[in-house]
């Protein structure tokens, strides 16, 4: 009998462990943000989704891994390397700190908006994405949506359009949001909880990172204040030199698209803030899931991790890359002449795997 009563016991130790270990449930706007996310009638024309750029088993990037993702309509592209959207939801609203002398925080590439709410509502009426031609087109498909009673029992019934466009797009950064889409699941989470321990290679990866290779300058290692988490990202920006990408699909466009041509240079924050000396700079996005959303870069111009940690490391000493799109703001204080073996930039691409969510 007692026996039987310890078996008991540790079966149902082992069902909360279990319990625990599975994923929340997603919340009913959380699921109606979802699926909207992955609707691909909501584009112009129909076929494309949030999901086309940011596919969940890409670390939520192109679906496609393109450097420059492809619009609605065929042959059209945007400017920049689609973005994760994971941990996105504890980026900050744009601001300057006058103690470092820096920006921190926006979303997208360049802090153009300050929330997830007016990020998600962007692509659906850019017309080199989505490609529709304004508000009142999209919420014409939510009301045909077969998910539309779902919408209406959470937000009720409007008439008009404005007020059910800011519901999509608030459902859209509840899913953002979500555990789902942030679950903290990697092998480095359960190293920091004592449940993975790192091999030589990825313990000598981490001091690298945290020390010679001065990664974590700007992707840190501390605990975010919002996410209780490391996040590997202090929300700042930077130019890293990173050179122009000859591959991408915006310089062809027609003018109405591109009126610079070739000559397009981008000029990421300082273009928002109206400052020259933020020129070609751009924010630094979290480690997290980095092995799962190649090519990297703001243009997509390095296909490989092992290719851009060489770029760091290398960037001032070699001929192997062209110069800076933008050079006159090139951060030269914390990369471009590290001194790293190539065992230790080995060394800081295996760490760099252990950020993948399981």
């Amino acid at each position: 009998m007692r026996n039987s009563y310890i078996l008991l016991c540790c079966l149902f130790v082992l069902l909360s462990a279990c319990r625990e270990e599975q994923p929340r449930k997603l919340t009913p706007k959380e699921q109606l943000g979802k699926l909207i996310f992955f609707d691909t009638a909501l584009s112009n024309p129909p076929g494309q989704s949030c999901a086309t750029c940011h596919t969940p088993a890409n670390g939520f990037a192109d679906t496609l891994s393109r450097p420059i993702s492809e619009g609605a309509v065929k042959g059209l592209f945007s400017n920049r390397n689609s973005m994760t959207i994971c941990y996105s939801s504890f980026v900050p609203a744009l601001s300057y700190d006058q103690e470092e002398e820096t920006y921190i925080g926006g979303l997208f590439w360049d802090g153009r908006v300050n929330d997830l709410q007016a990020q998600a509502g962007q692509p659906f009426v850019n017309p080199l994405e989505m490609g529709n031609t304004d508000h009142l087109m999209i919420t014409r498909k939510i009301r045909q949506a077969p998910y539309y009673p779902e919408l209406t029992a959470i937000y009720g019934e409007t008439d008009n359009s404005d007020t059910l466009y800011a519901h999509i797009t608030d459902a859209l950064a509840a899913y953002q949001s979500s555990a789902e889409v942030n679950p903290f699941s990697s092998k480095y989470d359960a190293y920091l909880a004592g449940k993975y321990h790192l091999t030589k290679q990825e313990k000598e990866g981490l001091e690298l990172f945290e020390k010679k290779a001065l990664c974590a300058e700007c992707h840190i290692l501390t605990p975010d204040p919002k996410a209780g988490k490391v996040l590997f990202t202090d929300h700042t920006y930077d130019n890293l030199g990173i050179p122009r990408n000859p591959e991408n699909p915006y310089f062809t466009l027609p003018a109405e698209y591109n009126i610079q041509g070739e000559a397009y240079i981008d000029l990421g924050l300082g273009a928002i803030v109206n400052d020259s000396t933020e020129n070609g700079k751009f924010r630094v996005p979290t480690l997290r899931n980095i092995a799962l959303t190649a090519p990297y870069g703001h243009n997509g111009y390095f296909k490989t991790l092992e290719e851009i940690v060489h770029f760091y490391n290398v960037r001032d000493v070699s001929n192997e890359f062209p110069p800076a799109e933008y050079p006159a703001t090139v951060n030269y204080d914390e990369l471009g002449n590290l001194g790293l073996s190539p065992e230790e930039e080995a060394a800081i691409v295996a760490f760099l795997l252990l950020l993948t969510d399981e």
